[in-house]
């Protein structure tokens, strides 16, 4: 596969899985601004897309005498870019994906057009889960509709870095600066930790699994350490490392290159990790170190798929 296919089999995936989490996350602020949640409770799930990889620009207040809550338009914007990038990226490789995949994403950039150019953006909570329900069919439709060859990988190993970049965001921006107790100590606080959960897209299936008894120990727990939640950090780094021995295998390479070794080094430690031992020592700098350790296995992909040297290549 030509490293310009890769790179952009990549980023197309990286943008759209950028643009459903930012959507997903100011779904849950306008749900959360109806039911009058306190500012603090707000400003830490809306700090987690700041900090995110790109940064969205901020969201606003319901504005005086009651309206209905708006998301700031540099945020909006945002989120109508990252889609605009993805079809980009898709447009530059139109061959190589299937008919249903173009037509789904030219549906949603579409859609955000139409939004933009709009005299008003009317139902935003609309807007944000069209958005959302719309990246979710495209990734069904690539695993339904595309031969699960290189550039699948490609795409899983965008997805997936993406993810584990945002959810490890989100539970940095809530657990910092926020010493939580072991149960939520008011109906106030449980509805932060409900919303938090919904910002992943975790509620039901962390109530699946410890039911609705939420504490801050099993939440990180569960979006750190699960093997088995798709939005898990564990889960990510698993089909990262997955996907990247199959890049390695398919093009006749040892499957023990520098991206494969770095995100081995993340799986291991997830692997073998407990969560009372992280949240004794520091979930914050936990959660930061595989933040950088995703981005070294990014830059670790770039360098040896994408921005190689031909004297490398040939060597190789």
């Amino acid at each position: 596969m030509l490293s310009r296919v890769a790179d952009a089999f990549y980023w197309m995936s990286r943008y759209l899985e950028r643009a459903e989490h930012s959507a997903r996350v100011l779904d849950v602020y306008l749900s959360m601004t109806l039911d009058g949640d306190d500012q603090m409770s707000l400003q830490r799930l809306l700090t987690s897309v700041g900090v995110s990889p790109g940064g969205y620009g901020t969201l606003a207040p319901p504005a005086p005498g009651g309206s209905l809550p708006r998301v700031d338009p540099a945020h909006r914007q945002a989120v109508m870019l990252c889609i605009v990038a993805a079809r980009e990226n898709a447009r530059q490789v139109r061959e190589q994906i299937s008919s249903a995949m173009w037509e789904q994403l030219n549906r949603l950039y579409l859609l955000v057009r139409e939004a933009e150019h709009a005299p008003s953006w009317g139902d935003e909570d609309a807007f944000v889960r069209s958005v959302v329900e719309g990246a979710h069919l495209f990734q069904g439709l690539t695993d339904a509709t595309l031969s699960h060859n290189e550039g699948w990988h490609f795409i899983q190993i965008g997805r997936f870095i993406e993810r584990a970049t945002t959810t490890s965001a989100l539970l940095e921006a809530h657990f910092l600066n926020h010493e939580p107790a072991e149960t939520p100590r008011d109906t106030a606080e449980y509805a932060e930790w409900v919303a938090f959960l919904r910002s992943c897209a975790a509620f039901e299936a962390y109530c699946r699994h410890y039911t609705a008894d939420l504490r801050p120990a099993r939440i990180a727990e569960f979006l750190l350490l699960n093997p088995e939640f798709p939005r898990s950090v564990r889960f990510a780094v698993d089909r990262i490392e997955g996907s990247l021995r199959a890049v390695a295998r398919g093009i006749g390479r040892t499957a023990g290159g520098r991206p494969e070794r770095f995100a081995g080094r993340v799986r291991a430690a997830l692997d073998y990790s407990q969560i009372d031992e992280i949240m004794a020592d520091s979930l914050i700098r936990y959660l930061q170190s595989v933040r950088k350790q995703c981005e070294q296995v990014h830059g670790a992909l770039y360098q040896t798929y994408i921005t190689y040297s031909v004297a490398s290549a040939i060597a190789s």
